[in-house]
């Protein structure tokens, strides 16, 4: 029984039932194995893996992510196994953990995302699919379908088409304006939203004269773009009515709970976990912690609670 000291904090993400709103950015947690060691998993809300293209793709050269003031700028380039790497390698000790699993997809074609979407549908232990339609870092796909509301729909609707999963389109950060894109993806049938990505970023070694990554640009996350995230989540929860998963810049619970009172759901933690690996945990906890503060019964009542004169 819920009560004023264990308040509830499950949600539902567009179908996806988790036990707390609290998952992992997708590209910063690996495929969940890999962080076994270091908390237990099994505490997540979910684990969202590495983006997940049909066949194996390498990444982009070395060097390909570089430390800046309050943030990161990484151009990985989507490194994954592939849609059948990715069901024989990590799959089965990712079910042990007993939490739901989001699956990143891409493709560098519509085509390639539907493919992607139908042949994870049928394959157990996977609770939904985020639709990344926004990665700035590589040179095909990715924010080239983000870019244009319809072509980000398109996208959408293709994925739809092929998989009875959650569909969860990932919106890029550096748009005019969220609530077009929000819609479009509510009308081409997105169960829920995640937002934001990284931000399209430039280091240059001014020594050399030469990008410090070998991709040349990359994408920025962190600290540094948690205001920015927070204006795109409040915008797109008041164009659509669409469950929300929030993330960017999350480093403590302070900055998720801003995310839920701005509209979103659920918050997922980034680059914060390649500093300190428990702390989507300690998100966890703040959440309670604040809820039993503040006497509310369930997390719920903090999403979209923000008060406007």
């Amino acid at each position: 029984m819920t009560t004023s000291a264990s308040p509830s904090l499950a949600v539902n993400v567009g179908g996806i039932a988790m036990q707390n709103p609290v998952t992992v950015a997708s590209g910063t947690f690996g495929y969940g194995v890999e962080y076994a060691d270091w908390l237990d998993v099994r505490r997540l809300g979910a684990i969202t893996v590495k983006g997940i293209r049909l066949e194996a793709w390498p990444g982009n050269p070395l060097p390909r992510h570089v430390e800046v003031p309050g943030g990161l700028v990484n151009a990985i380039g989507l490194q994954g196994p592939g849609v059948a790497g990715f069901i024989a390698q990590y799959l089965p000790r990712l079910r042990e953990f007993g939490v739901p699993v989001i699956v990143n997809i891409w493709g560098t074609t519509v085509e390639e995302y539907a493919e992607v979407a139908a042949r994870l549908s049928d394959v157990p232990g996977i609770a939904g699919l985020e639709v990344n339609v926004s990665c700035p870092n590589v040179k095909a796909g990715g924010s080239a379908f983000g870019a244009d509301p319809a072509t980000m729909a398109g996208v959408v609707a293709a994925v739809r088409r092929r998989t009875p999963l959650p569909v969860i389109p990932k919106l890029a950060p550096n748009v005019p304006a969220m609530g077009p894109f929000a819609r479009a993806a509510a009308e081409a049938g997105a169960d829920a939203l995640s937002l934001v990505n990284t931000l399209p970023a430039m280091v240059i070694d001014i020594e050399r004269r030469r990008p410090v990554l070998a991709n040349r640009v990359g994408g920025l996350s962190g600290a540094c773009i948690h205001p920015v995230a927070v204006k795109h989540v409040y915008d797109a929860a008041q164009a659509v009515k669409l469950p929300i998963l929030a993330m960017g810049g999350i480093q403590e619970a302070r900055e998720a709970i801003e995310f839920l009172i701005a509209g979103a759901t659920a918050v997922a933690v980034g680059t914060a976990n390649f500093i300190d690996p428990s702390t989507p945990l300690r998100v966890i906890d703040g959440i309670r912690d604040y809820l039993v503060r503040h006497q509310m019964r369930d997390v719920a009542q903090l999403t979209g609670s923000l008060a406007v004169s």
